[in-house]
C-alpha cells in the first residue's frame, strides 16, 4: 500500500496539489478491527495548512488483536464522517458497481445511481469475489461506505484505471461509474 499511496501522491503533485502523505499506523487504533481511537490534530492542521493529508490501507495497532489490517475503505467512510464531507471517491478496477462481476459475467450492467435503500435491497448478490483482497472487495466497500451515506455523504464509485478518472470524479466532472446516495 506505501506503493501505490506514493503513486498518489506523486500524481497529486504533479497537478500542483499540496499534499503530505500520512501513515494511519502513526495515528490509528483499532479494537477488533475497528477504528477505535484516530489523533485528529495532525490532519486538520495540515488541512489549515493547506495540504491535502493523503493516508492508505495499513498494518495498525488492535487492542484486541494486536495488529491488524485497517482497510482504506473503512479509513475513507470514517474520514468522510469525521470530516464532514459531502462525498466520497472511490476508485477501483472496475466502472463501478454491476449486476454482476463484469469481469466473469459478460451480461453485467453497470448501476449507475443507486439509493441507499436500494443498495440494502441488492447488497445480498453482491459477493465477495476477490479471494486476494483481505477487505471483502465489492461487499466490503458497499458494507464500509453505508455508513457514510446513511448520514447524507454520497459515494462515487469510478475506474482508477482509466485515465484521469479519479481526477475528474473529485473535480466534480463527468465520468462513468456508480453514484450512490442517501435517497
Amino acid at each position: 500500500m506505501v506503493a501505490l499511496n506514493k503513486l498518489i501522491v506523486d500524481a497529486l503533485i504533479q497537478h500542483n496539489i499540496s499534499v503530505a502523505a500520512v501513515s494511519p499506523s502513526s495515528c490509528i487504533v483499532t479494537k477488533s478491527g475497528r477504528i477505535a481511537t484516530m489523533i485528529e490534530e495532525p490532519l486538520k492542521r495540515l488541512l489549515q495548512m493547506g495540504f491535502v493529508p493523503v493516508l492508505y490501507g495499513d498494518a495498525v495497532l488492535d487492542s484486541d488483536l494486536g495488529f491488524t489490517i485497517l482497510s482504506g475503505d473503512q479509513l475513507a467512510a470514517y474520514l468522510a464522517v469525521q470530516f464532514n464531507a459531502k462525498r466520497i471517491v472511490m476508485g477501483i478496477d472496475v466502472d463501478g458497481l454491476f449486476t454482476a462481476d463484469p469481469k466473469k459475467d459478460k451480461s453485467a450492467s453497470l448501476i449507475r445511481h443507486c439509493t441507499l435503500h436500494e443498495l440494502k435491497r441488492i447488497q445480498s448478490r453482491i459477493k465477495e469475489t476477490n479471494t486476494n483482497d483481505v477487505t471483502g472487495a465489492m461487499l466490503g466497500k458497499i458494507t464500509e461506505l453505508t455508513p457514510a451515506i446513511e448520514k447524507g455523504i454520497s459515494a462515487f464509485i469510478v475506474n482508477a484505471g482509466k485515465s484521469k478518472n479519479v481526477y475528474k470524479a473529485l473535480k466534480g466532472e463527468r465520468v462513468i461509474g456508480t453514484l450512490i446516495q442517501q435517497a
